[in-house]
C-alpha cells in the first residue's frame, strides 16, 4: 500500500504494478488518514494505492 499526493499518483500506480504484477486499487484518502503523508515528498497524501 502507498500513500500519494496528487502530483505523484502516477508513479505509486507503477510501483505497484512492477512490483506485484497486477492491477492497482485506487482509493481516494478519507478524512480519518488526512494526516498522512505521500510517501514520494511528505505532502498530504491524496490518494491510497494497493494491489488489492
Amino acid at each position: 500500500m502507498i500513500y500519494s499526493c496528487e502530483e505523484h499518483v502516477d508513479i505509486a500506480l507503477d510501483d505497484i504494478v512492477d512490483e506485484f504484477m497486477t492491477f492497482p486499487v485506487l482509493s481516494k484518502v478519507d478524512g480519518d488518514n488526512l494526516s498522512t503523508s505521500c510517501e514520494y515528498c511528505q505532502n498530504p497524501a491524496t490518494y491510497m494505492v494497493a494491489n488489492k
